[in-house]
């Protein structure tokens, strides 16, 4: 689990929950139904109208990586390619032939694939580097996804607004229903900024850096494995990948 997110999210409600006791307020103010169905499904509905449906599945289901990330071990990962290009360097190619069809990730194991067929190394770089692209893109639009809900939900969050102050216009004459009015008001305005900066932002920030680190990653994968093909020595492999780790 990524404790800084959860850290986080805690401090991000204390601050806001606690900043409204200290000032007298009540949690009761700030929970309001109407308000409420206003941001988030207007939001919500936002979002599906911009969005492709695969983009959006993913993005949902991308999301819980922000509190547990991928484990991405560089240097784990560094000592296996040290490993197989000693292996290729002793027993050919078709050694790595088992380790290519036990390996977990679907990436690494393309690319063992290839190395094993005997590709051409600048045959291997070009159709993994279209690959990582490819997984890059998918997981920043689904980050996007994020961002955008950001930018919709303080402007819903007014919205909201609006129509409250219009609800209380509405009943002047009417003093019991002035409250639940202006309530509306203000609290869908504080629910569409709060949400956007303290959740959906943030979110969006974090799913980037995430899909970065695993471009990262995957590209080291792809410097190591192309190095095995080219028959590079093993130390040479390891110094080269090694400057990941910076």
């Amino acid at each position: 689990m990524d404790i800084l997110s959860l850290i986080g999210v805690l401090l991000a409600l204390l601050a806001i929950l606690g900043g409204n006791a200290l000032e007298g307020g009540h949690i009761d103010s700030l929970i309001n139904g109407p308000a409420m169905v206003i941001v988030i499904g207007g939001t919500i509905g936002a979002i599906l109208l911009q969005t492709p449906m695969s983009v959006f599945i993913h993005a949902i289901r991308v999301a819980g990586s922000v509190f547990f990330p991928p484990r991405l071990n560089l240097t784990s990962s560094i000592d296996k390619l040290v490993d197989w290009s000693n292996i290729a360097r002793k027993e050919g190619l078709l050694g790595l032939e088992e380790i290519a069809e036990t390996e977990p990730d679907l990436f690494v194991r393309k690319g063992m694939q290839l190395l094993v067929d005997g590709t051409e190394p600048e045959v291997i770089r070009n159709i993994l580097e279209v690959e990582l692209d490819s997984r890059e893109h998918h997981d920043i639009q689904a980050a996007k996804v994020f961002e955008s809900m950001g930018g919709y939900s303080p402007t819903i969050g007014i919205i909201g607004a609006v129509m409250g102050l219009i609800h209380v216009m509405q009943n002047l004459a009417d003093p019991s229903k002035l409250g639940s009015g202006i309530a509306t008001a203000f609290v869908a305005t504080i629910y569409g900024v709060g949400l956007a900066n303290l959740f959906l932002l943030p979110f969006g920030n974090k799913l980037k850096s995430i899909a970065m680190g695993k471009s990262h990653h995957r590209d080291m994968i792809i410097e190591g494995i192309v190095s095995i093909a080219e028959g590079e020595n093993p130390r040479n492999i390891e110094s080269k990948l090694q400057g990941y780790l910076n």
